[in-house]
């Protein structure tokens, strides 16, 4: 049976944020229920296991989970939150003497480049701008508006009759961006905030009323939501959708 684990459920900032006293934040500091690295999930299954995403806490997230290495990690976009761990999985292919495989779409793997042009001594640089299976998931990506913050790409991932989503950073999709989420068994979808109250020309990331629109229209059976802020308070109750769970650190969920 194929799983989605959540090795980080964090925004780009993840909380506690190192400046900030607010409840969630000091929560996060000395329970941490709240406490949240940055975005990444691992598909775990019969047929191997691949990432989505390797954000700066990649080190942390392996080591929480006694797991010494990956060899598949799939990208989102080349911001540093999902990027930032790169170098530390590259190091880690050098010192075990692996070759790592990524994957992205071109523009994706140019930006990674650009900033980090060592990697591809010891990580293999895939574009699948046509598709890709990993472990069994027959997987199209395609660019959704991340907003101030420019693009990413969401993927749909297929296996059987099983379809799923993740979009972990989008904002206002339009008809185009929407349609690759239709008929879904489950959506993992990036909600900062439960409601944003900056201008929404300097916003980046549903927040989750936003969201609630957003599901009305595309009726996924399952929802989770991820890449929350300090602004979400897991011990509290929000008025959300029957369907709609929150993730948290270590949550694993049957892809069945």
């Amino acid at each position: 049976m194929d799983r989605i684990l959540f090795l980080g459920t964090g925004d780009a900032m993840g909380v506690p944020r190192v400046y900030c006293d607010c409840s969630v934040c000091m929560e996060a500091r000395q329970i941490g229920v709240n406490r949240r690295l940055r975005s990444s999930v691992m598909i775990e299954g019969a047929s191997g296991s691949f990432l989505i995403d390797c954000g700066p806490d990649w080190r942390s997230q392996m080591e929480t989970l006694a797991i010494r290495m990956t060899d598949k990690v799939l990208v989102t976009h080349a911001h540093f939150d999902h990027i930032g761990g790169l170098p530390e999985w590259a190091d880690a292919c050098r010192w075990t003497g692996r070759k790592g495989q990524l994957y992205a779409p071109i523009e994706v793997i140019t930006n990674i480049v650009a900033q980090f042009p060592w990697l591809k001594n010891n990580l293999e640089l895939i574009a699948i701008d046509y598709g890709i299976e990993l472990a069994g998931w027959r997987i199209s990506g395609w660019k959704v508006c991340h907003g101030k913050n420019g693009y990413s790409y969401a993927y749909r991932l297929e296996k059987d009759d099983y379809s799923w989503v993740y979009c972990s950073d989008a904002i206002n999709l339009n008809h185009t961006e929407k349609q690759p989420m239709f008929g879904l068994n489950l959506l993992v979808l990036g909600t900062s905030f439960y409601h944003e109250t900056a201008e929404f020309s300097t916003r980046s990331v549903y927040d989750m009323k936003e969201a609630e629109l957003l599901l009305k229209e595309i009726t996924p059976n399952k929802v989770i939501y991820t890449h929350m802020s300090h602004d979400v308070d897991l011990n509290q109750q929000y008025p959300l959708p029957m369907e709609v769970t929150l993730a948290r650190t270590g949550l694993r969920v049957d892809l069945i």
